[in-house]
């Protein structure tokens, strides 16, 4: 298998005697031990679980025949990759230790890239001259990554920080705040529908968090085992929803940790403090279920104070990965 690396770039070979070949089913356990020793090295605790992998490899987004490398050196796994399409843009992510390795996987992933791009450039939905959005994620203890993408045409667009905090003593309950209507599950199409549509108003201004279109979205939930409809929250103010969030296990196993994995507010209820309540509810569920606390990921470059509001509800930063990033042309 070769790479064809970006335009003046010279493609590195793996050393020789390495072999490589697509993801499978059992794999799982050892791609959670290759990136929990990785970053392990990097944090001293490790950032991955079991779960959270396990989720990652299953979602519709990612196809093991054609979006994913394992490098072998004999039986011993010693690097990963992978290239998931997420609706109008891809994510990468590559894992390994030895330099030869990460940079013939970050090409091969890069190459599959500007495949993915082609794809959703051919789209009827797509602006003819609008560019495909390429990231990988970087620890910023990473010594080795940066470089690599660097020199592939990556530069930081933003920084995701991975913020928690800790229940010492059980959080009280919020009360719901005056005039909304509290709405827990989806059991129904209905209501996950409008869920969705709260998240693609509200994420509007972040291309990169928009979510996938809804049937997509349905389907990739669907493929978690950390995850069921009862997680979602939905607010309502005079009948229309207006706030949504989407917790699952994720950490449970791990770090006995609920996870929020989306929190959004339309603009016209922002002000309101649904945020917070979100937050703090999302806090007394986990406490009651006897969670240790609770963890969830911001975008740095959020345009609303979303950072500002996790500190204040007692949440701190505890991971930053830097998100490198090229924009490839449609075709």
């Amino acid at each position: 298998m070769t790479a064809t690396p970006p335009p003046g770039h010279s493609s590195p070979t793996l050393p020789a005697g390495l072999t490589v070949r697509p993801i499978e089913d059992g794999d799982i356990p050892a791609i959670t031990a290759l990136m929990g020793g990785y970053s392990s090295k990097l944090l001293g605790f490790s950032k991955f679980s079991l779960d959270d992998v396990a989720n990652y490899l299953r979602d519709p987004a990612l196809v093991p025949a054609s979006d994913t490398w394992l490098v072998f050196d004999g039986a011993e796994l010693v690097g990963c990759a992978t290239s998931s399409l997420y609706g109008s843009r891809v994510d990468l992510d590559v894992t390994a230790a030895d330099p030869a390795v990460a940079a013939w996987l970050l090409d091969t992933a890069n190459q599959r890239a500007d495949q993915q791009a082609a794809e959703i450039g051919r789209r009827k939905d797509r602006a003819p001259d609008s560019g495909v959005t390429v990231g990988l994620g970087i620890l910023r203890e990473d010594k080795l990554l940066p470089g690599l993408a660097e020199a592939r045409g990556f530069t930081v667009g933003t920084t995701i920080q991975r913020m928690e905090i800790r229940h010492v003593t059980p959080p009280e309950r919020p009360a719901v705040p005056a005039g909304v209507t509290l709405r827990r599950g989806a059991p129904d199409d209905a209501t996950r529908r409008a869920a969705h549509q709260v998240m693609a108003e509200a994420f509007a201004d972040q291309p990169t968090a928009v979510p996938r279109p809804y049937d997509d979205w349905v389907a990739s939930r669907e493929t978690r085992s950390t995850f069921d409809w009862s997680q979602l929250t939905l607010l309502e103010l005079d009948g229309r929803p207006v706030a949504m969030r989407e917790c699952n296990d994720n950490f449970v196993k791990s770090e006995n940790c609920g996870y929020v994995g989306r929190l959004a507010v339309l603009s016209e209820a922002r002000g309101r403090g649904l945020a917070a309540f979100l937050l703090r509810d999302a806090f007394a569920e986990d406490a009651a279920a006897g969670r240790a606390g609770t963890i969830l990921h911001v975008d740095s470059s959020n345009p609303t104070p979303a950072v500002q509001l996790y500190l204040h509800v007692g949440m701190r930063p505890k991971v930053m990965t830097d998100i490198w990033r090229r924009t490839v042309g449609a075709v």
